[in-house]
């Protein structure tokens, strides 16, 4: 069956996560014709459920501060890191650095209603969104060489199946990829690189009547450690749920030959007294779910007619909720970047290259801290209690204000855990294909 085409576009995006949903409200708030492809029907699942305070500068962007605070999400002032033995590190409270009334507040979400809530502010604002179809492969256009640009491909969208079979193509001058942890053009295009460290499991589920911390407290996240530098998340969410994983290496959460989930998940709540004390009055509610956690880059950000954001683009290591907060930061930093691209029908690879440089030295900051926590010889506390004055830095990293200059803190980190190098990942990739297209 020859499939139909459509090509009155401007942006295909592939993905209708918060990556996704902010470039696409965003690029149609510009008038640009936006189509986004989402493989599942909303509201869904979906884990990563701490907003990080650096998160409220895309949320303005996208106009949704007041409807954040009207809604149900539990709000967060505050994390705090609990040993083994169940002994609590003071609350690091984000108003103690930053403005109590925008910044220093943010959100514990149930993802189906966040990620609902994005995708409807994105059709509000113009974009269309098509549910329930699949992204079965990329479109190129292949180029000759000629007196301006080596031979090489174009990507000009994308081939969709709808839920009743049919196939579909859309044409589009760029293609999105906000196709998250699974990264649809990185895997086909052979970009995908893992980390040579961060290769962890998680294990989780959600529990309800769960003892609860008072007053602003109440929605403060916790990560509370076990054995082998592996730790709980503590999550609180509206609803009286709590939202409650164990990240650590396989082999250690398999140990002994256990291998069911729940069976994980209820051995490791007896390795941290303050994780077992405080769900010892809730009952867990839902299935148990596993999933490795594998920290995944993209060598480059962009090919000709095909940009990456998201998770698509790099999958950290969850530990610090760094993960919508670099999603909803790349979606708008490609929306950005998108609109002065087609405003100038320019796609070269070069207009890409800034774009590129700002993400990876967010997540290179984030990933180097990431690095010496899982380092038995490091602590905030040792770090703290030898350099007080870096304790500012130290917070900003933890709280998404990543693309700064964080040389001090790295230099004392080293005194006690290796700082790893940065990765040559994310520019753009030149095929020497001519990038002007005619108006």
């Amino acid at each position: 069956m020859k499939p139909s085409s459509e090509s009155d576009l401007d942006v295909v995006i592939i993905g209708a996560g918060p990556a996704g949903c902010a470039a696409a409200a965003l690029l149609a708030e510009y008038g640009h014709r936006v189509l986004v492809i989402e493989r599942e029907k909303f509201p869904r699942y979906h884990i990563g459920e701490s907003l990080l305070p650096f998160t409220f500068q895309p949320l303005q962007r996208l106009g949704l501060i007041e409807r954040m605070r009207k809604s149900v999400f539990m709000k967060k002032y505050s994390v705090q890191f609990v040993s083994p033995t169940g002994k609590a590190s003071q609350p690091f409270y984000f108003f103690n650095r930053y403005d109590r009334d925008t910044i220093a507040q943010t959100w514990q979400v149930l993802r189906s209603e966040f990620d609902q809530m994005l995708m409807e502010n994105a059709r509000a604002k113009g974009a269309t969104v098509l549910e329930e179809t699949t992204v079965t492969a990329l479109l190129k256009e292949e180029f000759p060489a000629d007196g301006r640009a080596a031979p090489g491909s174009r990507v000009v969208g994308v081939r969709v199946q709808g839920r009743t079979g049919g196939i579909t193509e859309f044409r589009a001058p760029l293609t999105i990829d906000c196709s998250g942890k699974e990264s649809f053009a990185a895997v086909r295009e052979g970009w995908r690189m893992g980390d040579p460290y961060l290769n962890k499991v998680a294990v989780w589920t959600y529990y309800q009547g769960a003892r609860r911390d008072p007053g602003l407290d109440e929605g403060m996240t916790t990560v509370a450690f076990v054995p082998e530098k592996g730790w709980f998340w503590w999550i609180p969410l509206h609803n009286d749920l709590v939202s409650v994983g164990v990240v650590a290496e396989g082999k250690y959460l398999s140990r002994d030959g256990v291998k069911s989930p729940e069976a994980i998940f209820q051995r490791e709540i007896g390795q941290n007294l303050w994780v077992k004390e405080h769900l010892v009055e809730g009952r867990p509610v839902g299935p148990y779910y596993i999933t490795s956690e594998y920290t995944q880059h993209s060598r480059y950000c962009y090919t000709d007619g095909l940009l990456l954001a998201g998770d698509a683009f790099c999958f950290l290591d969850p530990v610090f909720s760094s993960g919508v907060m670099l999603a909803l930061k790349s979606g708008v930093l490609a929306a950005d970047t998108v609109h002065e691209a087609l405003a100038a029908r320019d796609y070269s690879p070069a207009r890409f290259a800034e774009y590129g440089r700002q993400l990876r030295e967010g997540i290179e900051n984030m990933r180097k801290l990431v690095y010496a926590f899982y380092n038995p010889n490091f602590s905030f506390r040792t770090i703290t209690d030898k350099y007080p004055e870096l304790a500012g830095l130290i917070t900003d990293c933890l709280s998404g204000d990543v693309n700064k200059d964080f040389d001090a803190l790295w230099k004392a980190i080293e005194e006690f855990a290796p700082v790893p190098e940065t990765l040559p990942y994310g520019a753009p990739l030149d095929q020497g294909v001519a990038g002007f297209q005619p108006a």
